[in-house]
């Protein structure tokens, strides 16, 4: 019985999901519609929208799981420069994306990028649509992948039956509704998501003995509570965090949303750009308070296991699953609770798929075939070669997803980083420096996605000081070749330079 009342949540979950595509399937007259929801986006949306599809299932599963194994740590630096970078994403760079975005009439990032340069040839829109290919096809890869292993778990179904009809979900109401469907799905997952980790928490601490009680367990564990050491579970003793540079290192994090096409496109979305101060706060204070209880979750599950409530964990990610496992066994009503919980497991991970698919499809679509290649196509042509492009990128996802012993969130921190590497730095100096040229733009680009192939994979190994996640170096060279690119170059154009002026007059 317990686990029909999941299934009957999760279900009714995957349904609202469709008829929200349904709902929004009539609205995409446009390229511009079904891309950017026609600007028409209201600030509520908008905002939690970007952190629905920021989070992903990192904030219900990677988050508690490092606090459970190694104290908070490790947890609150990536937190905090998670939440520092959205701010100053949201405060700096939002506003003035909206505005240039609109007036030079750019619906994707590696348009406004062809645009904003004056590139007749589309040459950064192709490199840009690459880029994003590269890394966004691996992470919906990964997304897929996490919601055929929850059923798995759940359930014993089958890796790629269960993979596959998530896949087919995600792609139904991203086809039937564009941007608009994404969007409002988002909303709902983030409410879910919510509603997920208060549950679980309000629970946990219940059958951990009380608060007082996994305060006190926590307090008891040398390092736990230690911003600079970590607990080790294997001696019972602490360790050092290694000093400034992991710390450092932790914090890049929040370097890589300037460059998160999937996010900024939210930005060039809303209706109007003063509410983007409204969408600001909502964003900011739902992800402190939805990291901060992730955290939490993490110390909450160990002081179950301590309390006796559930057993120690072998895979300390799965913490949320035992808690709801715990949760599903106390009657039909906290069943069907359990099964919201865990649909809000799936609506982290398919909130991130869903605005990755739709990103990577404008890519191709959009960027390539229409912008670079120069085919000329009718809207309607257009909205169907788009709705191809998703249906084949899933494909390759679904393929690239066909090992269930494949690492998802190692996936996440590259793709992470290459955004941040290749866009973060070009996005900012688009915005902010007027003497920024597209040779300087297209040479940062290349340069920092390039970095975070050879720091992750031939400086980083050797350790030490080099041990620093690949985003940071690789932003700190696209910021260093892009200033020294754009002076030795040609000065930008009159015409660029009144734009961006317009653009940035308040």
């Amino acid at each position: 019985m317990t686990d029909v009342c999941i299934i009957i949540a999760i279900a009714a979950y995957l349904i609202g999901m469709i008829c929200i595509g349904i709902r929004f399937s009539n609205q995409n007259k446009t390229s511009e519609d079904f891309y950017l929801g026609g600007r028409k986006m209201g600030p509520l949306v908008v905002a939690m929208s970007a952190e629905a599809s920021d989070m992903s299932s990192w904030l219900l599963m990677g988050l508690p799981g490092v606090a459970y194994l190694s104290g908070v740590c490790s947890a609150f630096w990536t937190a905090a420069g998670l939440a520092i970078g959205t701010w100053l994403n949201w405060f700096f760079v939002a506003r003035r994306l909206r505005r240039y975005s609109s007036n030079i009439k750019a619906i994707t990032v590696p348009d406004f990028l062809a645009k904003r340069f004056h590139d007749k040839k589309n040459i950064i829109t192709a490199v840009a649509a690459l880029v994003i290919v590269i890394f966004f096809i691996p992470y919906t890869a990964s997304g897929f992948a996490a919601c055929g292993k929850l059923f798995h778990s759940l359930f014993g179904a089958d890796y790629m039956t269960a993979m596959i009809l998530s896949a087919l979900v995600i792609v139904c109401y991203t086809l039937m509704g564009g941007f608009s469907a994404v969007c409002t799905t988002d909303l709902v997952q983030s409410i879910v998501m919510s509603i997920a980790l208060v549950t679980v928490m309000v629970f946990g601490i219940s059958k951990a003995g009380g608060l007082g009680a996994v305060m006190d367990n926590a307090h008891s564990l040398p390092g736990y509570f230690s911003l600079t050491e970590l607990y080790d579970a294997t001696t019972g003793n602490a360790v050092s965090y290694g000093g400034i540079i992991p710390i450092i290192s932790t914090l890049a994090w929040g370097i890589g949303y300037f460059g998160m096409p999937h996010i900024l496109v939210r930005f060039m979305s809303i209706e109007d750009e003063k509410k983007l101060v409204l969408s600001r706060r909502i964003a900011t204070i739902w992800v402190v308070i939805a990291m901060t209880v992730g955290v939490f979750i993490g110390v909450v599950g160990l002081g179950m296991t301590k309390y006796g409530s559930i057993k120690a964990l072998d895979d300390p990610e799965t913490i949320i699953m035992a808690i709801t496992d715990l949760l599903s066994k106390h009657g039909i009503l906290p069943a069907l609770l359990a099964g919201v919980i865990l649909a809000g497991v799936l609506a982290a991970t398919m909130s991130t798929s869903d605005s990755q698919l739709l990103a990577a499809a404008s890519g191709i679509s959009q960027n390539v075939v229409k912008d670079f290649l120069g085919i000329k196509i009718s809207e309607k042509k257009e909205l169907l070669l788009a709705r191809i492009t998703i249906i084949a990128i899933a494909i390759v996802g679904v393929l690239m997803a066909r090992d269930p012993n494949s690492s998802v969130f190692g996936i996440v921190s590259f793709a992470w980083a290459g955004f941040g590497g290749a866009f973060g730095a070009v996005m900012l100096f688009a915005l902010f420096w007027k003497r920024c040229n597209l040779a300087g733009a297209l040479s940062g680009m290349i340069a920092g996605g390039v970095v975070v192939f050879i720091w992750k994979y031939c400086v980083r190994p050797l350790g030490g000081a080099f041990d620093i996640y690949e985003l940071l170096p690789a932003f700190l060279v696209s910021c260093v070749v892009i200033v020294i690119v754009s002076l030795l170059t040609k000065a930008p154009e009159e015409d660029i330079v009144k734009e961006f002026d317009a653009a940035n007059a308040k």
